[in-house]
């Protein structure tokens, strides 16, 4: 077959073809642009998700510190409230008959109350009395003698209150009470 092409059909097929590389230029810079929105939005969103993960990472570790210590805040009040459970009941109890307090007395003053000798004992070391010192028993001096002297008191139910466990003996003059 033989096609005989006339001037005018050719600058219409020209025309044509320039119309369409134009239209292929438009399609690719507007495909171009696209991808370059395309990309740069790709890169944002990247970066926000490092940047979540990096704090998610950061609020994950924060929280495990938190929960551990709420852990040993728990665990602390817990003993405490075991401890004021206990302290509530021995002061509800109060004292029983033949129960002992030692009072640690300064140069005849009272300085504190102790429930045993040995913490008595322990405190004078706290305040320069040497801590191997032995302890004797006084004498008929007055309190006021010693600088530190230890009086046991024992708790006596019928005066509901507690009394020096060595009473001295008062001495008779020439046969006179």
């Amino acid at each position: 077959m033989i096609r005989i092409v006339t001037t005018g059909r050719m600058l219409r097929l020209e025309q044509a073809a320039g119309q369409a590389r134009d239209r292929a230029q438009e399609v690719q810079v507007q495909a171009d642009a696209a991808l370059s929105r395309h990309v740069r939005e790709l890169y944002a969103v990247t970066d926000r998700a490092e940047r979540a993960e990096a704090a998610t990472s950061e609020v994950g570790a924060l929280l495990s510190r938190a929960v551990e210590e709420l852990s040993e805040a728990q665990q602390e009040l817990l003993l405490k409230d075991i401890e004021i459970r206990r302290l509530r009941e021995e002061l509800q109890s109060g004292p029983t008959e033949g129960e002992t307090l030692t009072v640690l007395m300064h140069h005849g003053e009272p300085h504190a109350v102790y429930a045993s000798h040995e913490e008595a004992h322990a405190d004078t070391a706290t305040h320069g009395f040497p801590a191997d010192h032995v302890w004797k028993p006084c004498d008929e001096r007055p309190a006021a003698a010693f600088t530190w002297r230890c009086e046991a008191f024992i708790y006596n139910p019928a005066s509901n209150g507690f009394h020096r466990v060595n009473r001295s003996v008062p001495r008779t003059l020439g046969g006179a009470a």
